[in-house]
């Protein structure tokens, strides 16, 4: 046998860094199935309506699985909503601070699987797919033992951060019941990003709504039919959360996978901290995201009138996360997309993937605000009978629709970011563009300026707009062929075991 060489380095290829560098992409040529340059008119006609079915057809599906999933909680919100103002307040600061920060990260760990399941599987290396699966399980499964820590002192977290008395018990003992949630979690995203690689969207779809008309019924009959309030919160969605995870998992073993799951495999332990690295760059830069909205919570619990500010902020974010998961359902597309067709040494489609998505996107943001602004009157009563909170969240539907447009296309280009593998250098974007820039000017606005919830709201968003900009650039600079080589050379540095000289497994961890 010729010389081996580890397939999981010390030194990966970059899985950060968007290429510029047009001279090192000189000896990568595309596949001769990729797109040919578009130069007239009606070739971006023909190539736009091509690439929508394909787009469209992952990410519709996607979009309604996102919506089913992230209105699990939202329903939850609405129920309590119509229970008491300290229920919703309770509800809304779980799953946004402490829910939502440990979403933040499952998610951003399970998303380093769309980067290195896509790219395999564009390149029809298939049977890397289900090891990759079960060692996002094992990491996952350990960081949700860790953030137990996160929910079992969750009361005196948010009394320490500044949150009332009253605020920080109610939810600090929702946190406790919602522990099974978090480790459902960790079945679910790894799963999730397992089959979105292979375009398997519509069994996603069945199972999240059928998940969603159970959760719905179940959370009225407990919680309003017999009064179990909180209890019956938390029983619900937990249940709800273990009921998607065992269809699909179910599904996954069944045999529909074909050979992208071949059973459990002691290789799963192997190259743990590669993956390790590749899953903490994922979450960092999705994390920073989460975690930024999820900030306005936290800070509207310092204003005056605290229960209302949180009551209104919580229910526009409600709104803007039901919008927001319409994006994230864009996002997973794109970044099959992107990821896919990298692996298949197609960077020309990749790159007009990006161009279809985006101005989708936009579509969708636009209808949905314009909708929102028609009826704002009306909807603040489906989550509050509080006439102060109805009040408050009318004045900032106006806010709340430009938001959502904006909000619709940063997630597909951080789609374009994790199906390139360019956590790393996102994640110090998020970091200027959010952090350093966006929460000192919402600060600033809300508390110096005195214009409170909507100063610091309107202080963030324009760090998502200059944080979107910085991605904008980031894109229109990069190479797409050498993201094509890179993918390529990435497919098998980051696989199960040793490569010949010749590329092939030597541990028939891949197809020959």
């Amino acid at each position: 046998m010729e010389s081996t060489q580890p397939l999981l380095s010390d030194q990966p290829p970059p899985l950060s860094t968007p290429t510029t560098d047009h001279t090192s992409s000189a000896s990568f040529v595309p596949d001769s199935d990729d797109i040919p340059p578009i130069t007239s008119l009606s070739d971006f006609s023909r190539e736009f309506y091509t690439e929508s079915k394909k787009l469209w057809y992952l990410a519709g599906p996607a979009i309604f699985t996102s919506v089913c999933q992230y209105s699990l909680g939202a329903i939850t919100q609405v129920f309590s909503g119509q229970v008491g103002t300290l229920d919703l307040a309770a509800v809304s600061v779980e799953n946004s601070v402490i829910a939502g920060f440990s979403f933040g990260i499952m998610l951003g760990m399970g998303s380093a699987l769309e980067t290195l399941c896509g790219q395999a599987y564009g390149a029809k290396q298939l049977e890397m797919l289900g090891v990759y699966l079960q060692r996002s399980w094992v990491i996952l499964g350990t960081t949700s033992s860790l953030l137990c820590l996160l929910y079992i002192f969750a009361a005196q977290i948010l009394k320490f951060i500044g949150q009332t008395p009253a605020i920080s018990n109610a939810a600090g003992l929702f946190a406790i019941y919602m522990i099974p949630q978090l480790f459902a979690y960790a079945m679910n995203f790894p799963m999730a990003k397992f089959l979105q690689a292979q375009s398997k969207m519509m069994v996603m779809a069945v199972i999240a709504g059928a998940a969603l008309v159970l959760h719905t019924v179940f959370s009225w009959l407990l919680m309003m039919k017999l009064g179990w309030g909180l209890v019956g919160a938390a029983v619900v969605l937990n249940a709800s959360w273990w009921f998607i995870d065992v269809a699909q998992f179910l599904y996954i073993i069944s045999g529909t996978c074909g050979a992208a799951w071949s059973g459990f495999s002691w290789k799963a332990f192997q190259h743990l901290w590669g993956f390790v690295r590749l899953s903490l760059a994922s979450a960092v830069m999705l994390c920073l995201e989460i975690w930024y909205f999820m900030a306005l919570i936290l800070f509207a619990g310092y204003l005056k009138n605290a229960e209302v500010s949180v009551d209104a902020l919580s229910i526009c974010m409600n709104i803007l996360g039901w919008t927001v998961m319409m994006a994230i359902g864009m996002n997973a597309a794109i970044s099959v997309r992107v990821s896919n067709e990298l692996g298949a040494g197609h960077p020309r489609t990749a790159k007009f993937s990006l161009v279809v998505a985006t101005f989708s996107s936009f579509i969708i943001g636009l209808i949905l605000s314009i909708i929102l602004i028609l009826s704002r009157e009306k909807y603040p009563s489906l989550f509050s009978s509080d006439p102060q909170v109805k009040q408050l969240v009318n004045d900032l539907t106006p806010l709340l629709a430009l938001c959502i447009i904006i909000n619709n296309i940063q997630p597909v280009l951080s789609g374009v970011a994790i199906g390139a593998g360019w956590q790393g250098i996102v994640a110090y974007v998020n970091i200027g563009c959010y952090y350093v820039f966006g929460i000192p000017m919402g600060l600033i606005l809300g508390y110096k300026v005195g214009w409170g919830v909507r100063g610091i709201w309107y202080g963030m968003m324009s760090g998502t707009v200059v944080q979107t900009c910085a991605l904008f650039w980031m894109i229109y600079r990069t190479n797409w062929n050498t993201e094509a080589s890179i993918a390529e050379d990435r497919i098998k540095k980051w696989g199960g075991g040793d490569i010949d000289s010749k590329g092939n497994n030597v541990d028939k961890l891949t197809l020959s």
